[in-house]
């Protein structure tokens, strides 16, 4: 199985408290990642600039993420370019702390009656040895980046809901006669 463009070795990064690093890194993505109408497609790049700086609890990495989602406006249907500009911030903890939060939490559900999922700690990153994996604190960024319902431009008419034919092409006065269904049958008999 192929290593993921997400992992990051922070080997070069004292354990010290204090000590920094700052990386520029080239992703070449292998899956989409994005929504559905707007996405960065696999085989191109996300752009990281990323800085991991050493505290007590493990490796708080800063990231900006920049890249080109492509896509399909919501409206017309044409295809649309979304630039994206956005940094996250995570606090990755030693494998250490991980272990500590387990004993703590088997502690926890020995002693309580009913046991209760800690949604905080679910949200918390933890290292793998060396290793700190971005992939959702990126997938975070490019997503909260993207438009809901992408537009081409903000006063995109969309198509004709009758023949499917782009608005903005389509004469002023264009309209379609809509024949009551109810009369249809009586349309080809003689007099």
């Amino acid at each position: 199985m192929a290593r993921s463009v997400f992992i990051f070795n922070t080997h070069d990064l004292p354990h010290r408290a204090g000590e920094m690093r700052e990386y520029e890194l080239d992703l070449k993505i292998t899956e989409p990642v994005g929504v559905d109408l707007l996405a960065v497609k696999p085989g191109e790049l996300i752009e990281l600039d990323l800085r991991i700086q050493s505290v007590d609890e493990g490796v708080l990495a800063m990231g900006r993420v920049m890249a080109q989602a492509t896509g399909e406006c919501t409206r017309c249907l044409d295809g649309i370019t979304w630039p994206i500009d956005e940094s996250f911030t995570e606090l990755f903890y030693y494998e250490s702390a991980a272990n500590k939060s387990a004993g703590k939490k088997r502690g926890k559900e020995r002693s309580a009656k009913d046991s209760e999922v800690d949604l905080e700690e679910d949200d918390l990153y933890f290292m793998d040895g060396d290793e700190i994996d971005l992939e959702l604190p990126i997938r975070d960024a490019v997503i909260l980046n993207l438009a809901v319902n992408p537009l081409c431009s903000e006063d995109c008419p969309g198509l004709c809901q009758i023949c499917g034919e782009k608005w903005r092409t389509l004469p002023k006065d264009h309209s379609h006669t809509e024949a009551d269904p109810r009369w249809a049958a009586l349309k080809d008999f003689d007099a």
